[in-house]
């Protein structure tokens, strides 16, 4: 059996385009590829950082009719940024910090949908 590497990381949202505008402002992410259903029933979207092979993949349902209950779930992404304290002054400004850990020095931002992602420099 030979190494695994990182290929996606899935997470499925309930409004697609407000999403995409979420991850391209606060991260950079950029649409690589797109998946629509013949019938419209969803439409996937994988986001890349431009740096790394690792994808975000959006899953867009039709059908689905309220927001994603999240739960007790802790799954969160986390990024790296060459530029922690801009990153944060965005974020802030974007009105997306949910939770600062000074001693860790690392902060979570919040997507539309509650997802969690966690901001980490570069150099600790």
């Amino acid at each position: 059996m030979g190494a695994f590497s990182f290929n996606h990381n899935n997470i499925n949202v309930f409004d697609l385009e407000k999403s995409l505008k979420f991850y391209n402002k606060a991260l950079g992410l950029t649409e690589v590829r797109r998946k629509e259903a013949a019938d419209g029933s969803y439409i996937i979207v994988f986001l890349s950082d431009g740096n790394t092979a690792h994808k975000l993949e959006l899953t867009w349902l039709r059908d689905w009719e309220k927001p994603y209950e999240l739960g007790d779930n802790e799954f969160h992404l986390a990024l790296t940024t060459e530029d922690y304290q801009a990153a944060m002054k965005k974020h802030q400004e974007m009105g997306c910090v949910c939770f600062v850990n000074e001693a860790m020095g690392i902060y979570f931002i919040e997507d539309p949908d509650g997802y969690w992602v966690e901001i980490v420099p570069a150099k600790r």
